[in-house]
């Protein structure tokens, strides 16, 4: 069985490899080559923690395993990310473990992958302002990404805790944009493309402060009860996400999907428009929107490739099964 801990994992994979990865499998999916299982995620009763696994085979590349973990939000107070999770893959043919990889890192970068994803295949190409919401750990990831994707000229952030947005700040500073704390209503009415990454259980934007033509990656909804975004943004906009059956059960359309303005038919994959079957973005005046429920086959593709790049450098640390 071959190890690679988390504290090697950052100096291993970048953006690029992770997107490029991220992608992939989305296609993959959208041909049928590979396919997530139901996922597991509940409040444990303890500290508040919501724990969880999250599984899947890619048929063509042999990929099996699964990713354990969750969110246990007073870990910041103990110098830790409140994400925690580990990846496991497995031989296809026999069943025995191969790898056990750290989760943390490659979770933050196969979540901003997604959404950059979003941001190349959904958003208009003339997008200027990039409208942050959420300043956690995970917020300077996506930002990172979305900025690669477009010729974005300033970023506009809020948060619930205006004084966190200084990490948002000190990323902008660091990759040459100009940075404004701004209302929801400004956001709103300034951003051509729209991250929201937070772990909330309440609506933050309204479906009035979206101007036409955006587009919106929720990322932070991944839990039956989270939501981001008021139930009829999700209705009013064209919506696409990684995966329909979590999108409706886990992600942020399981409010309109439950209130029945929204149907699955509704929803559209990502992988096709990757793979050229579908159109994605038809007008420059829609709204669109990506639902980034976060599938296991993510975690599995980043997590293969973590662990090539730990053989090739030698620091995977190889044990007897």
């Amino acid at each position: 069985m071959i190890i690679v801990p988390e504290k090697a994992i950052p100096n291993l994979i970048d953006r690029t490899t992770s997107f490029k990865a991220v992608e992939a499998v989305f296609a993959a999916m959208s041909n049928g080559d590979a396919y997530n299982f139901p996922v597991i995620r509940e409040d444990i009763g303890y500290v508040d923690a919501l724990y969880g696994f999250k599984s899947g085979f890619d048929k063509a590349g042999l990929t099996l395993g699964l990713k354990s973990g969750g969110y246990w939000p007073g870990n910041a107070e103990k110098g830790l990310t409140n994400h925690q999770s580990s990846i496991f893959l497995f031989d296809a043919d026999t069943g025995q473990v191969k790898a056990l990889v750290g989760g943390n890192y490659l979770t933050a970068i196969r979540t901003a992958a997604s959404s950059a994803i979003s941001i190349k295949h959904l958003a208009r190409e003339d997008s200027k302002v990039l409208g942050m919401i959420g300043a956690g750990h995970q917020s300077a990831f996506q930002l990172r990404a979305a900025v690669e994707q477009r010729n974005f000229e300033r970023i506009v952030g809020w948060n619930l805790h205006p004084e966190r947005l200084s990490r948002l700040e000190e990323v902008s500073a660091e990759i040459g944009l100009p940075f404004e704390a701004v209302s929801l209503e400004e956001l709103g009415k300034a951003s051509d493309v729209i991250i929201s990454i937070t772990s909330s259980f309440a609506p933050i934007l309204k479906a009035t402060q979206v101007k036409a033509g955006t587009h919106l990656a929720c990322m932070g909804t991944d839990t039956k009860g989270k939501q981001e975004v008021e139930a009829e943004l999700v209705t009013n906009a064209t919506v696409f996400t990684d995966e329909i059956a979590q999108a409706i059960s886990i992600g942020e359309c399981q409010h309109a999907f439950t209130n029945g303005s929204l149907k699955a038919e509704d929803i559209s994959e990502i992988g096709p428009v990757i793979s050229g079957k579908h159109s994605g973005r038809t007008t420059t005046n829609e709204i669109t929107l990506f639902d980034g429920t976060g599938v296991g086959l993510q975690d599995l593709a980043v997590a293969t490739v973590a662990v090539e790049l730990a053989l090739e450098s030698g620091v995977a640390i190889e044990v007897e099964n």
